[in-house]
């Protein structure tokens, strides 16, 4: 890395396997704001999903970050494996440097309630959406060389409990994680927050639930990726440095 490329900071976002979901918003977003970015997906779940994996989806991505003159580096990771968030950081940490900024934007979506939540499902939830998010964030500390007050850690959750029973426990769990971060990385200058970007259709709703969701929103629409990584552009920002230990919703007033 030349001198001229290291006065970028770097940015990880996970989870950017589908060009119109908030993780590819959010990493196009902070290309723009001069970020170099790295981003992680894994095609097999998106396979499995109704939605389908979409082909040639981290090329895109890739392109869309270079247009905008920084670095991009794409990585397929299945974030349910325990070693990976180390064998990740320590690609991005050589590839572009060592991250200023980390957004958990990567889940195991699978709706299941109570009584039919198989084992093997409750478990792969807490592994994808609580494990490797604690995982990275101990990584991403470990490695941070980013001035005091610099770091950033935003988690997207949700609200969801009944009849999404490991997708909602294994959030909740995560806003923990990332609640602790604040102030167990006080030390090092990192803000962290959970993020609740509401009811935001990346191809996954039905119309009969988008247009509930838009009927029950004040605002009278769906949340789109770009709120979303609007949002968490200004966190990343200096002017965001203030915020930390916060569980925000920004869903149009739904409640």
């Amino acid at each position: 890395m030349d001198a001229h490329t290291a006065i970028r900071p770097v940015a990880l976002v996970t989870g950017a396997g589908r060009t119109s979901n908030i993780a590819a918003a959010t990493a196009r977003t902070l290309a723009a704001h001069g970020w170099d970015v790295a981003f992680t997906y894994y095609r097999p779940y998106d396979a499995r999903m109704p939605w389908g994996a979409e082909e040639g989806a981290a090329r895109a991505l890739h392109a869309a970050i270079t247009d905008h003159g920084v670095r991009a580096l794409g990585v397929e990771a299945d974030l349910a494996d325990p070693q990976a968030p180390a064998r990740l950081m320590d690609t991005v940490t050589e590839r572009l440097g060592p991250a200023t900024a980390l957004v958990l934007a990567h889940c195991e979506s699978v709706d299941s309630g109570l009584l039919e939540t198989t084992l093997d499902s409750f478990d792969r939830h807490f592994a994808v959406n609580t494990r490797a998010a604690w995982l990275l964030i101990r990584e991403y500390a470990l490695r941070l060389q980013a001035p005091h007050g610099a770091g950033r850690i935003i988690a997207l959750t949700s609200d969801h409990t009944a009849h999404n029973l490991p997708y909602g426990a294994s959030k909740g769990a995560l806003e923990r994680i990332t609640l602790a971060a604040a102030t167990e990385l006080a030390h090092l200058g990192v803000s962290a927050n959970a993020l609740n970007p509401g009811p935001v259709d990346t191809g996954w709703m039905s119309a009969e639930l988008a247009e509930h969701l838009r009927s029950a929103t004040p605002l009278g629409r769906l949340g789109t990726p770009q709120d979303c990584a609007d949002l968490i552009g200004f966190l990343c920002s200096p002017r965001g440095g203030w915020v930390n230990g916060q569980l925000i919703a920004s869903n149009g007033g739904l409640s």
